[in-house]
């Protein structure tokens, strides 16, 4: 645990909870860590959803796979965030989302019913942990709106210009780094990859952004939607 506790101080799921309780919160969680090479599932849809993950180190895409393997990104995990507890909140029978190391990871598995369910101990920190699953959803209900935003936007061109200036502003600079190569940000825009790589082009060429694989730059105000 000792290796972790940068990542536990800065996780949404523990904020507010004293780093002196985490091995009390831990056990009372009845977690367990397990490795998983990069590609490797680590939930898979249609799985019953008996655990809730937390990244620890590594990264994770949670994605939907139609009958034929096609793939559509939903959303990247990073260390510290949560994945899997919508699933565990909403009572369903069966995952309905795969998660996928995208590099060598570790995750910090825990029985959600004891993360839902009062502590039978009593446990000071366990209110706590409560309102920051719900602080959570919520998060995770407005990144959904704000991807159902650029979803929304009828071409390949705009979806990325929304994408991207999104990303700006999150990061609050002209430069920055997304968790996609090209065919995972085609996965998680919907849209073909040879056609959005067109247009990355376009866009590199009229002057609007720059870009080395995952690093970008807008570089001036967006007219490209005129």
């Amino acid at each position: 645990m000792q290796t972790y506790l940068e990542v536990f101080a800065h996780s949404p799921l523990l904020k507010g909870i004293a780093p002196k309780d985490y091995e009390k919160l831990l056990a009372c969680l009845e977690a367990h860590t397990k490795h998983f090479p990069r590609g490797g599932y680590i939930l898979r849809a249609g799985d019953p959803p008996l655990q809730v993950g937390l990244i620890l180190s590594g990264s994770a895409h949670i994605m939907k796979e139609d009958f034929w393997g096609n793939r559509a990104i939903l959303a990247d995990v990073q260390p510290g965030e949560l994945f899997g507890e919508a699933f565990a909140c909403a009572n369903e029978s069966l995952f309905e989302v795969s998660a996928v190391a995208t590099e060598s990871s570790d995750i910090l598995f825990f029985n959600p019913q004891n993360l839902l369910s009062p502590c039978p101990s009593a446990c000071g920190f366990h209110t706590r942990l409560i309102r920051n699953l719900v602080g959570i959803l919520a998060q995770k209900n407005v990144v959904l709106t704000q991807k159902l935003e650029h979803l929304s936007r009828r071409s390949t061109r705009e979806k990325l210009l929304s994408f991207l200036s999104a990303c700006a502003l999150r990061q609050g600079a002209a430069r920055f780094t997304i968790p996609f190569n090209r065919q995972e940000l085609a996965d998680y825009l919907f849209v073909d990859r040879s056609a959005m790589s067109a247009e990355l082009s376009k866009l590199r060429d009229e002057g609007l952004i720059a870009y080395h694989k995952n690093q970008f730059q807008l570089l001036q105000a967006n007219t490209a939607g005129k």
